[in-house]
């Protein structure tokens, strides 16, 4: 064993939770010794997932949006797009984030050791370092903040250069003429749709009915109808029931619902499946932390497990796994350590989609509404009706309300369309706070924004909507 640190926190992963919480304890004037295996914190979101695909899913966009211009009288050539030098930007945008990460770090006094974690007992932990140094940290409490890993399906050519998870296909170390996407959730999609817009011939393929399984029905058709154009193919019900290397191709088998066979060769595939919580290898098994039968920590509101001086936060102790939940739950496990009385307890999570058009939605549907005995209403504000939609070049999205008809309290919402990811957040604020729909419909909103789909969508609500006329019954 090499050198001996002592500290009153040590924080065990340095994502959106793990930061966040180091950042939050030092501020609260405990020592933090910050552990992650990369060279500054980050995570896998910052490094591999988040911030990398959207910056590609911004270029995706402006080659989409350039495509249609003509319908308003501006054309352009065609697009020469540098692979390279893409790839490089997105390198460039993720070394000046996780720099100015390292810099904050270092101004609050949180001591970074590069290396991974290992628990002795429930009051010790080793970090192996990149190289082959060895550092004992001694702690008063722990966080474990290790995230989530995409997951592998072992018999999927393991070991082909040809088949990738999600952080092989952010490098974008080429184009592929031919991409099969394993999987219609949100990685699949966001990633099949830049390889789709930078030309490579993209094919989808969802086991279950529709893509975004448990997403709202209603975002995810006109989701649906606006992709398809921009794709090869898009399978749902199908199952890809075997890959073989073929030559330079991979030669996939799928499985239709109705037992149907056919096969098709891909130049690449991206298996993206889901993620599993990096619980394994840590070392808990020394302490009196549970790891549960799906492989995450269990741990209480405000972070704590079974070992008092363990706390765990974000992918590791469940669904849904989303970096904006795991900071919260960093801060939160944070001030718990320093006495506060303190629990993670939101009433909305809101989640987003980055597809063109994105998706976003928060709290319940009508239909989850429902399975808790809550008569809820559906109140739906087509952008079609939207005048600053029309003026953005795309009307096809939707701002929809659920409301619980008995206390008019806004239980519900979700948006399609062009920057829901930012919309969502005036709905889930609303909903946080317990608003009803006459709050919104109150609130003076800007014209012409987006924004004011919200105010129509409660309008909707009321019968009187000013844009959007419903015949009286």
């Amino acid at each position: 064993m090499g050198e001996i640190v002592s500290t009153q926190v040590a924080v065990l992963g340095a994502g959106p939770g793990g930061y966040a919480a180091a950042f939050r304890a030092a501020d609260l004037g405990r020592s933090v010794v910050l552990i992650d295996p990369e060279e500054n914190p980050g995570g896998v979101c910052l490094h591999r997932g988040c911030i990398p695909s959207k910056a590609y899913l911004h270029a995706a966009r402006v080659l989409h949006e350039a495509s249609g211009a003509d319908r308003y009288g501006i054309t352009f050539d065609k697009p020469q797009i540098d692979i390279a030098r893409l790839s490089a930007w997105r390198a460039e945008v993720v070394a000046e984030l996780t720099g100015g990460l390292a810099a904050l770090a270092k101004a609050r006094g949180v001591n970074f050791l590069r290396g991974r974690g290992t628990f002795d007992d429930a009051h010790s932990l080793r970090v192996d370092g990149v190289g082959a140094a060895q550092t004992e940290v001694r702690f008063e409490h722990a966080i474990v903040a290790t995230g989530s890993r995409p997951t592998v399906i072992d018999s999927f050519l393991p070991n082909s250069e040809r088949v990738m998870t999600s952080t092989g296909a952010l490098e974008l170390k080429s184009l592929p003429e031919r991409l099969l996407v394993i999987g219609g959730g949100y990685i699949g999609l966001e990633l099949g749709t830049v390889y789709a817009a930078l030309g490579s011939r993209v094919t989808v393929v969802e086991l279950e009915a529709k893509l975004l399984p448990g997403a709202d029905p209603d975002l995810v058709r006109i989701l649906d109808k606006a992709i398809r154009p921009r794709l090869e193919s898009v399978r749902t019900g199908t199952k890809v029931a075997k890959l073989v290397e073929k030559g330079d191709a991979v030669l996939a088998t799928f499985e239709s619902s109705d037992g149907a066979h056919d096969e098709a060769e891909f130049d690449a595939v991206l298996v993206a499946v889901g993620r599993k919580p990096n619980s394994s290898g840590l070392g808990l098994s020394a302490t009196s932390a549970v790891i549960g039968d799906r492989g995450f920590i269990e741990a209480d509101a405000s972070g704590r497990t079974a070992e008092p001086t363990i706390y765990a936060i974000g992918d590791v102790v469940g669904e849904p796994m989303l970096a904006h939940k795991a900071t919260h739950q960093g801060l939160v496990a944070a001030e718990a350590i320093a006495g506060r009385a303190v629990a993670f307890e939101p009433n909305v999570i809101p989640a987003v989609v980055f597809t063109d058009p994105e998706i976003a939605w928060c709290g319940l549907s009508q239909a989850e509404a429902k399975a808790v005995g809550i008569d809820a209403a559906v109140a739906r504000y087509p952008w079609q009706a939207s005048g600053r939609a029309k003026t953005l070049g795309d009307d096809s999205g939707l701002t929809k309300l659920v409301i619980d008809k008995a206390t008019e309290r806004v239980i519900g919402a979700g948006v399609v369309g062009a920057g829901a990811g930012e919309l969502i957040a005036e709905a889930a604020t609303a909903i946080e706070m317990g608003a009803l729909a006459s709050d919104i419909a109150a609130v003076v909103h800007a014209h012409p924004t987006m924004s004011e789909t919200w105010m129509e969508a409660a309008d909707v609500f009321y019968g009187r909507s000013v844009h959007l006329y419903r015949r009286r019954a």
